[in-house]
């Protein structure tokens, strides 16, 4: 159970502990933060409230050991990160418990989301393998202008300290995929939980320490944003910020300097339906991709935009199936479980109740207790209605009936999110071209949006983020290319036309 085995060290009392130097300890500030149980509405946990100086400590600690890290072998790197996969793997049940418990997480999707970490863990292992592995090599004559003097060999080389701040909905999956690939690129990660979420990456790290990884490679802090937030991201001894989140990072990314940023801060995932769709197949997607963890996801169904000739017919077929979702308590692996926070709870309010005191279409009644949000289909969505724009992040679906496919693509790009979108159509040059001119990092062609598999590239535009993620393209991301170029004294062609005489070279040396 978490908290207890293996994991008892992690935890003092009622308070969970932060890890620094390879070791698990309490704050000097003597404070700590409340990690409340979205479905029970009390504290759940209660974590270390790191303060500044402690921040510093870390710092200098990972500067230190990424050093020594950088001169570990590659195969070592990926030897630990399979023990510390597997461990993760071992340990799933009483991190899944902590997931239902602090972010309301359906336990089959918590145990899920554990395993398919463990999972990413692995392939990155392999993958950085593979990737660091193979170096470049030029030779100058291939630009005109010059002869064969000069052989130029390039090697991917670490950055440094990686800071990772992953997001609630995702705080063990999210954190591996910020962790592993800067650890097999030879980085240091300093890790920098949510708050909802804090317990279930702080068991996910102690896996890494049973797995044996060197005193300061990884740290974790935690604490309140207001006190330690700016702190970390604007600290000088980090050199790479890897960040998923909301609207935290575009003021992130404005202070942080000339560091590498890695962001991806949300969408506004449009759907495009087709008159020629197979409108079974769009029901059943858009319920996965909308209402899946009460549609707390990134890359949820966010709003669809559906012909007008056929949206009667789908409003029905996604109202039938609607009907038949389980909502309730996480630890029975309802479909919709309560909303992380209260806060969040009450923005999705806000968004309803807008587009009701506007005219929208409410195809169930309106339902809430607590932080629990029962599904909603709301039909005829204006673009004067802010659940047409806005991310409720929530159990909450609007429907904007097009009468073109140059309409729904122009609703897509007016946004200002450009994470992912999705288009159905039996039409694959139709598809095709809808996806180009959908301003979105990714396009689904029939079916809903989705993250993984977690090697795939992940990237959104405009206010969706910056720079790519998968396990390939965040490998590459928390390196930086290091070059050699050997000077010769004259010009040389392995087996060319050219005679070289071995005299003339002894001449030149």
């Amino acid at each position: 159970m978490a908290g207890n085995g293996v994991f008892a060290e992690i935890l003092d009392g009622e308070v969970y502990k932060f890890y620094s130097e390879g070791e698990w300890k309490k704050s000097s500030s003597g404070k700590s933060v409340a990690i409340i149980n979205p479905t029970t509405r009390k504290t759940q946990y209660r974590v270390q409230a790191c303060n500044q100086e402690e921040v510093n400590q870390v710092m200098e600690i990972a500067k230190t050991a990424q050093k020594s890290w950088a001169k570990t072998p590659l195969w070592k790197r990926a030897e630990l990160l399979h023990k510390a996969a597997a461990i993760l793997k071992e340990h799933k049940a009483p991190i899944a418990e902590c997931l239902v418990k602090e972010i309301a997480k359906p336990a089959k999707d918590a145990v899920t989301e554990v395993v398919r970490s463990g999972d990413l863990v692995s392939y990155c292992a392999e993958e950085g393998v593979r990737l660091l592995g193979e170096g470049k090599f030029l030779v100058s004559d291939s630009f005109p202008g010059n002869e064969r003097t000069k052989y130029c060999l390039t090697s991917k080389i670490p950055l440094g300290v990686i800071l990772a701040i992953p997001p609630f909905n995702y705080p063990v999956n999210l954190a591996v995929s910020k962790i592993a690939p800067a650890l097999i690129a030879g980085n240091s990660i300093v890790l920098k939980p949510p708050t909802q979420g804090a317990v279930s990456a702080l068991h996910m790290v102690h896996c890494f320490h049973l797995a044996g990884f060197p005193k300061g490679l990884i740290s974790c802090v935690t604490g309140k944003g207001s006190e330690i937030g700016d702190f970390l991201t604007m600290h000088p001894g980090v050199d790479c910020i890897s960040f998923t989140g909301g609207d935290t990072g575009i003021a992130i990314s404005k202070k942080a300097g000339m560091i590498p940023l890695q962001m991806e801060l949300g969408g506004k995932d449009a759907c495009i339906i087709l008159e020629d769709a197979d409108l079974d197949l769009v029901a059943a997607n858009i319920i996965k991709g909308g209402f899946s963890y009460s549609g707390q996801r990134c890359t949820a169904v966010k709003v669809v935009l559906v012909m007008e000739s056929v949206a009667d017919a789908l409003v029905e077929k996604v109202n039938a199936r609607v009907a038949k979702l389980t909502v309730g308590a996480p630890e029975d692996d309802s479909d919709i479980t309560p909303v992380v926070t209260e806060s969040s709870a009450n923005f999705i309010e806000g968004l309803v109740m807008d587009a009701k005191e506007k005219g929208a279409t409410f195809c169930q009644e309106y339902r809430r207790e607590g932080n629990l949000i029962w599904p909603l289909l709301l039909d005829n969505i204006r673009p004067d209605m802010r659940i047409a724009w806005e991310e409720p992040f929530g159990p909450v679906l609007p429907v904007i009936r097009i009468s073109s496919i140059e309409e729904g693509i122009h609703h897509c790009n007016a946004s200002n999110f450009g994470l992912q979108g999705c288009v159905f159509t039996k039409d694959i040059n139709k598809a095709i071209l809808i996806s180009d001119a959908m301003e979105t990092g990714t396009v689904q062609i029939n079916s809903a949006p989705a993250r993984g598999p977690d090697h795939f590239p992940f990237q959104g535009i405009k206010d969706s983020g910056i720079g790519s993620q998968g396990v390939t393209n965040s490998i590459n991301m928390m390196t930086k290319v290091k070059t050699t170029v050997i000077n010769l004294p004259t010009p040389s062609y392995t087996m060319g036309t050219k005679s070289v005489s071995m005299r003339a070279i002894g001449s030149k040396l």
